[in-house]
């Protein structure tokens, strides 16, 4: 049975999300519920779940053999058999209400992947998720980043562009220009948008809320223990714009992952 939820935002909350483009809510859900999630990511990620059908993948690394992983990640574990009862959490009850506040009704969320950062993981490029998603059409998204363990700059908390969502997806490219990468980075040339950033260290639970095209940044972990997060997305229908853009860096794409993605559904 879903959880009933119990969280939501207040209209200065909102007011500051759609100004800034970012919000930080101190908790999503119970440290009880932090405690059994963070069991089914750690067995998630154990069994290295997804690999097959390319959902587990190294957002940061090429996949070659002999080489290590540097942040891997499962996309859509609650929706495949690997973890279905993230269905029922408080947190995804949470997530929905806040999305329905603030994109209305017909609002639905998922739970969208789950990063690891293992002890001296990398940085994770500045980007906009919109990047990820294909260009003709405005896209009505937002994301909650979940820590499942309390997060700092030394570990790698997210870091956001104050006001950065109001602008269209800027340029980007694969991480260190590798189409063998899955991670996107902006280029050089539009680094210059990359303006007083604001750190937002997290307990374990809290949520750190970005709209699609928000510029957004994690630094290394720093630290010996791994960096969990689990995001969810809210969103409602996309706006078609009666344009088509080519994001050139996804036509570029060259990835292990997507290989077997492909592979397993012929």
């Amino acid at each position: 049975m879903a959880a009933a939820p119990t969280s939501s935002l207040t209209p200065e909350q909102i007011s500051r999300f759609r100004a800034d483009g970012f919000l930080s809510i101190g908790a999503l859900t119970t440290a009880e519920e932090v405690a059994q999630i963070r069991e089914i990511y750690d067995r998630l990620f154990e069994m290295r779940a997804g690999w097959d059908e390319g959902m587990y993948h190294d957002l940061a690394g090429t996949e070659e053999e002999g080489t290590t992983e540097q942040i891997p990640q499962i996309m859509k574990p609650a929706l495949r058999k690997y973890a279905p009862e993230l269905f029922e959490t408080e947190l995804l009850a949470n997530a929905v209400n806040i999305g329905r506040q603030i994109l209305g009704d017909d609002c639905l969320c998922e739970v969208q992947h789950a990063i690891l950062k293992p002890g001296g993981g990398p940085e994770t490029p500045w980007h906009q998720d919109a990047a990820y998603m294909g260009g003709g059409s405005v896209l009505r998204t937002f994301s909650f980043w979940v820590p499942l363990q309390p997060v700092t700059v030394e570990n790698g908390c997210m870091q956001f562009v104050r006001g950065s969502h109001q602008r269209d997806v800027f340029e980007h490219r694969s991480m260190n220009d590798n189409p063998r990468i899955h991670a996107l980075e902006l280029t050089p040339e539009e680094m210059g948008n990359v303006i007083d950033p604001v750190a937002c260290p997290l307990p374990a639970g809290g949520a750190a809320l970005h709209d699609s095209y928000t510029l957004h940044y994690a630094g290394p972990n720093q630290t010996d223990g791994g960096r969990r997060a689990l995001i969810l997305k809210a969103q409602i229908e996309p706006v078609p714009t009666g344009k088509t853009r080519i994001f050139p860096w996804m036509e570029a794409w060259d990835t292990a992952g997507m290989k077997r993605e492909k592979a397993s559904d012929t």
